[in-house]
């Protein structure tokens, strides 16, 4: 045992130090089953000068022998000192030393099993070893002595009889189970006391202890194997837990009292900490309010105030010899009545307004003419008409600001209404009027207007009405012509398609569809009698078997050619041949979609068309392809709601028209070519140029955007004409022209020559407005389209005619 080792060790230095006495003889060793668990004592406690330092802080337990400490190696430190035999160890244990100390135990114990007396202490090295005993925890209860357990008193008692080893008859007399004599112990030694000074607390994170004691000791932090559970648990259990907290310097939980927790509540509500302190005491006024007869003070007056400052003397030199240089000016009194200048009057250049070189005179009033007297001649006066028509007029449209009456004299002429108003006016116009005269270049407000061709220069375009188709009994949507312009198709909402001889107005053919028509396209080509009409989720090509015959044998013989493949591939459309009843008015191939389809336009070479579907997601355009029957979707993702597509007339090119946007796409490359801003809040119609570098874009904010590719991506010239929504907008495939159909009931024929040289912007000039279709539901032209070889347009609107213009 450690103790016992010590104790050894003790007695052993004091035999060598009093090598003539004899020691005793050996003695049996007490049974003491309580010193097993007993922290070992401190060996400062005897004054044998032959005990080291080293000695003494190697037997002192840390108390945490679970948390990585060295008490183990002390332990084994202790024993590679005190090995021998146990012969010896006997001897040393009776040796004559032992004696002072169990001198020195009796005559400190009752000082630790009782309270000592105010302004006494016990032996400072017994003290000492009895509070670095109480800082480890406590020992269970002996089984041995009938000595009544008190939290304290056994580890002081083991203590005590292992430094003594020998029996004593005041311990048995200081343990008597009567009360608790420690209860209260003035120690200052008891704190644990952490003394890092300004070193962060983190440092020690990843050590055991967390600081050092006043006698350079380690302070080992506190096992916590609790987890949250228990803290949980605890917070449910213990009533006390609100009030505990966690001392970072030791690493203890520290339950507050109620003073420290009141302390803690009043410094929350901003009051002081000390309960006495009152922060609002009466003030005690130094001097009374009673007037005395004698004063507080009567100390006679310094000699130094009846002789003249030296300072003062030469403050005042100073600014006298300033005032004489004149850097010192009197003050003047002030004129507090305001000052006012006439700002129009011809003053000297040295005035405040002759700094402005180009000054401007007042303007000046018009003097009075015959109109304006009392009694002005009969011509002035006017006529009940003229009154009447005065008083209709605006304000700013009068001649006269008022009417010319006639009196008898002078006298009877009364007060005039608006003189206070007008001299108001007159005031505004003196204030408002510039004060510097600027330099404006006259120009002729002709020289402003651009140069454009008269329109008899730029002939030949459409001027009037020259037919009028009639048959549908509904809305026409679209129309078409064919490439050799004899034929005409329409679209109407009776659920029809009509044919039509454009020189005649005669209704050659009508196919009924079962469905509103969306749009109408004749195929381009010359060599290919095709018409595909958009009804609902459905394309239909239909076969009109107008004009030649060759041409139209050779359409039907293209069609029958296809053999279908043997492995046909998934597509994101369905090709249907038609029935023979089908056959006979005239209807091929259907390709259904499966989705409304809005548009549909061909490829200028006639094997390929577009088609475009209501429907939100990246199938919005689909891409037909006649002779192979294939169906295709150009796009992975979708840029908004399609509006209209149109091929490019020379090169790959397909153009999409979003609601705020049109891209260029190349359809051999696969990427994105080109995006257009038109600025518009909705795109309603496209139409591209012949030569392919100009487009033009129609809006439902009766916009007309005309965009020059090769120049910029933004608009060239913004066209406002019409006055309501455009439907549709296209381009002549020979002549310079181009036009728009709006909902206000007309057509607007406007030039627009291209030119070869890129470096000469197009010229556009509006040269006609066509007028002749009746609103109809607030709807008017819904589609045009220009004559291929003649310089006509026609027109669909909503009140189921067709109309030609030449």
């Amino acid at each position: 045992m450690a103790c016992a080792r010590g104790a050894g060790r003790a007695v052993a230095a004091a035999t060598v130090a009093q090598p003539g006495k004899r020691p005793p003889e050996p003695e049996p060793e007490l049974e003491e089953p309580s010193l097993l668990d007993a922290p070992a004592p401190s060996r400062r406690l005897g004054s044998d000068p032959g005990l080291s330092d080293s000695d003494s802080e190697e037997s002192v337990f840390s108390g945490l022998e679970d948390s990585g400490s060295d008490s183990t190696e002390d332990a084994t430190a202790s024993e590679e000192e005190g090995e021998g035999t146990s012969e010896q160890r006997g001897r040393m244990d009776r040796s004559p030393g032992q004696q002072p100390m169990a001198a020195l135990c009796h005559e400190a114990l009752p000082w630790v099993l009782a309270q000592p007396p105010k302004g006494v202490s016990p032996p400072h090295s017994f003290r000492r070893h009895v509070v670095m005993t109480l800082r480890q925890p406590p020992a269970p209860p002996p089984s041995g002595p009938a000595l009544g357990w008190q939290p304290r008193a056994p580890v002081m008692l083991a203590t005590a009889m292992a430094l003594a080893r020998t029996p004593c008859s005041r311990m048995e007399v200081a343990s008597m189970p009567g009360e608790d004599e420690y209860a209260e112990d003035s120690s200052d030694e008891e704190d644990i006391r952490n003394t890092v000074g300004n070193v962060p607390l983190e440092w020690y994170d990843d050590f055991p202890h967390v600081g050092y004691d006043l006698d350079g000791r380690r302070i080992y932090k506190p096992l916590r194997t609790r987890d949250e559970l228990d803290q949980f648990l605890d917070k449910m259990d213990d009533p006390d837990y609100w009030r505990t907290v966690r001392d970072r310097m030791t690493g203890h939980s520290v339950r507050l009292t109620g003073e420290q927790v009141a302390l803690v509540q009043r410094l929350q509500r901003g009051q002081f900490g000390d309960v006495s302190f009152n922060p609002y005491e009466p003030a005690v006024d130094f001097f009374s309010g009673d007037l005395m007869i004698h004063p507080v003070t009567n100390r006679p007056a310094d000699k130094r105030s009846f002789i003249p400052s030296l300072v003062e003397k030469e403050k005042v030199s100073r600014m006298v010899h300033a005032i004489k240089m004149g850097w010192i000016q009197p003050r003047r009194p002030r004129d507090h009545s305001p000052s006012f200048y006439d700002l129009w009057a011809q003053e000297d250049p040295n005035a405040v307004l002759g700094r402005h070189k180009m000054h401007v005179p007042a303007p000046k009033l018009a003097l009075p003419g015959h109109s304006e007297s009392y009694n002005p001649p009969p011509e002035y006066l006017p006529s009940e008409e003229e009154c009447l028509a005065w008083e209709q007029q605006e304000p700013e449209e009068r001649k006269l600001s008022f009417l010319p009456r006639r009196f008898l004299s002078l006298r009877a002429v009364p007060a005039y209404g608006r003189f206070i108003q007008e001299r108001f006016e007159r005031c505004l116009d003196l204030y408002l009027c510039p004060r510097q005269r600027k330099m404006r270049v006259n120009v002729d407000p002709e020289d402003l207007i651009p140069k454009l061709p008269r329109p008899r220069d730029l002939q030949p375009f459409p001027t009037c009405q020259a037919l009028v188709y009639r048959g549908h009994n509904s809305l026409v949507r679209c129309l078409s012509v064919s490439p050799d312009g004899q034929w005409l198709a329409s679209g109407s909402d009776d659920g029809s398609v009509r044919l039509w001889e454009v020189a005649t107005a005669r209704c050659m053919r009508t196919v009924p569809v079962g469905g509103v028509v969306k749009s109408v396209a004749w195929n381009p080509h010359p060599t290919v009698c095709l018409v595909a009409v958009a009804v609902e989720d459905t394309v239909l090509l239909l076969n009109p078997a107008l004009g030649d015959r060759l041409v139209v044998g050779s359409t039907d013989q293209l069609l029958s050619a296809f053999t279908p493949p043997l492995d046909p591939a998934s597509q994101p459309a369905h090709w249907l041949e038609a029935s023979q009843e089908e056959r006979q008015d005239g209807l091929r191939l259907r390709i259904h979609h499966g989705k409304p389809v809005t548009q549909v336009t061909w490829h200028g070479r006639g094997d390929y068309l577009a088609a475009v579907l209501a429907t939100p997601g990246h199938t919005q355009v689909l891409i037909h392809q006649l002779s192979r029957r294939r169906s295709q979707s150009p796009f992975r993702r979708s840029h908004g709601q399609v509006q209209r597509v149109a091929f490019h007339p020379t090169r790959p090119f397909l153009l999409v028209a979003s609601q705020r946007c049109v891209r260029l796409y190349h359809l051999l490359r696969q990427e994105l070519t080109k995006k257009l801003m038109p600025n518009c809040k909705w795109v309603s119609s496209l139409a591209v140029h012949p030569a392919g570098d100009n487009i033009i874009c129609g809006s439902y904010d009766s916009k007309l955007v005309w965009f020059d590719m090769d120049l910029s991506t933004k608009p060239y010239r913004v066209l406002r004409h019409h006055k309501k929504a455009l439907r549709a907008v296209a381009f002549h495939p020979r002549y310079p022209l181009f036009a728009s159909g709006s909902d206000d009931g007309s057509v607007i024929v406007c030039h627009g020559m291209v030119y070869n040289d890129l470096l000469q912007n197009p010229l556009l000039v509006p040269v006609k407005v066509l007028k002749g279709h009746a609103l109809t539901r607030d709807l008017g032209v819904l589609d045009v389209a220009f004559h291929p070889t003649q310089p006509w347009v026609f027109s669909s609107g909503a009140d189921g005619t067709l109309r030609l213009f030449t």
